[in-house]
């Protein structure tokens, strides 16, 4: 039960941080993961998160990007051998050019 609710007190804060910082641009995403695939099992994740990265920077014209710990959690969540094929996101872009990525709420 403490996980349970330690993992919503975190949430709950994530989301207070979304509202604090003001978006300029906001937009939703279905970013393609496959290119993780082509590397060696082992690589697979980390290779995600520059993907996911990489795509961010290229769609959104970013100079930093910001991952919240719960699409970090969701491309980890089933190993470092098998990351998603693709994953949904919604990403927002303050007035210091920084991109904040979360997972889309379906």
């Amino acid at each position: 039960m403490k996980a349970e609710e330690a993992e919503e007190k975190r949430e709950e804060v994530e989301e207070e941080k979304a509202e604090e910082v003001e978006f300029v641009e906001e937009r939703v995403y279905t970013v393609p993961l496959k290119k993780a695939w082509r590397t060696p099992r082992p690589l697979r994740t980390p290779r995600a998160i520059r993907v996911l990265k990489e795509f961010v920077i290229r769609h959104m014209k970013a100079e930093e990007v910001k991952l919240s710990q719960e699409v970090n959690n969701f491309i980890w969540s089933r190993g470092i051998e098998k990351p998603p094929r693709r994953i949904r996101i919604r990403v927002g872009k303050d007035k210091d050019n920084v991109a904040w990525v979360y997972l889309a709420k379906k």
